[in-house]
């Protein structure tokens, strides 16, 4: 049986090359204090041997780790992987963060953090200096926490803060969640509702405040009231039946409801079938999140489709980028958009009408 290849390392090319370790890397890192004719012999020997330089090799010039750290809640995290329920946020975040960082030659590492830990500090902190991120993108509710956000100023590591605009140090980014709300809002006016309800999400995070302000710019400008239409959950399926219940009590209920996750959105059509309304027919319902699972619920769910993905990708880009550039002064904003699928139709009409 043959041996097994060996992998080529920064030491064979400097051994092929004849230069030190440190001029391969420089060449490598694509620095400027190489002389060209080094820079096509050491390039030379790179295409001969066929070596892929590695993140230890990037990393010897001691200027970028090429490693973009994310953080997200970890509670939120695993609670959502155990429940198997169809999620998708980490695995969309990873999408566009992954492919990104490869483009640019980086990697993108994921840590779960529990922001609600009095250690939070001593938790990150320890991360940051065991792998020493060029950046940082930080998920709600981890964006809006001033310990953590504190932590990554002092030490001076650029980030990006997704469901956050407040002012303060970092990358203010959000997935245009006021925009979302709104479009999802004209949709159901466009079909004749009047009766709009909304579930929105936490207080704790800004977002849910964002998505309540497009629903009701929406309602504003078609002149109807919003009075006793919105009721707040978690985001989880629970909170989601007391808040449809609620709001499909009221001597004249919603002829429509926008749920701020598509957990909710699941509860609100239990409660449906709970008292024989039908999807459309009787209630339209729209989901934010347009996770994989609302594909295939009866019927198929409106849903606005947050730009994670995107989103992710952009805030690689502005990190790598911050080094040289600085960062922008201005909250930066990706939009989502709306999926129209079987959940939403003309209004109903009702005796009295």
């Amino acid at each position: 049986m043959g041996r097994r290849r060996q992998s080529v390392t920064i030491k064979h090319v400097a051994a092929d090359a004849g230069v030190s370790l440190q001029t391969v890397s420089r060449v490598i890192n694509k620095e400027p204090n190489v002389r060209p004719a080094m820079k096509e012999r050491v390039q030379a020997s790179i295409d001969k041997l066929g070596y892929v330089p590695s993140i230890a090799a990037q990393r010897m010039s001691g200027s970028r780790s090429y490693l973009i750290l994310a953080i997200n809640d970890r509670d939120l995290t695993i609670a959502d992987w155990r429940a198997r329920e169809g999620r998708d946020w980490v695995d969309q975040m990873l999408l566009g963060g992954m492919l990104t960082c490869a483009k640019h030659g980086y990697r993108m590492l994921i840590e779960l953090v529990d922001t609600h830990n009095d250690h939070v500090e001593r938790e990150l902190g320890a991360a940051i200096a065991a792998l020493q991120p060029d950046g940082v993108i930080l998920t709600p509710p981890h964006s809006e926490n001033p310990l953590i956000t504190g932590l990554l100023a002092d030490r001076g590591i650029p980030f990006a803060r997704i469901g956050s605009t407040h002012s303060g140090p970092g990358i203010a980014m959000t997935m245009g969640d006021t925009y979302n709300s709104r479009i999802a809002t004209e949709h159901l006016l466009d079909l004749g509702h009047c009766r709009i309800g909304f579930i929105a999400g936490p207080k704790e995070f800004s977002l849910s405040d964002w998505r309540i302000a497009g629903w009701k710019e929406a309602m504003f400008a078609a002149k109807l009231d919003t009075d006793g239409l919105c009721e707040r959950g978690d985001f989880g399926f629970d909170s989601g039946l007391v808040a449809a219940r609620k709001l499909l009590d009221q001597p004249s209920p919603p002829t429509a409801i926008i749920a701020s996750s598509d957990q909710m959105t699941f509860a609100v059509l239990q409660v449906a079938r709970e008292r024989g309304l039908k999807v459309p027919e009787d209630l339209s319902v729209i989901s934010f999140d347009n996770s994989p699972i609302v594909r295939f619920t009866e019927p198929p769910l409106t849903a606005v489709d947050q730009p994670i993905a995107a989103t992710a990708s952009r805030a690689v880009e502005l990190l790598i980028a911050a080094r040289d550039e600085g960062i922008p002064d201005e909250p930066v904003r990706v939009r989502g958009e709306l999926v129209v699928r079987g959940s939403t139709g003309p209004v109903p009409v009702r005796d009295g009408d």
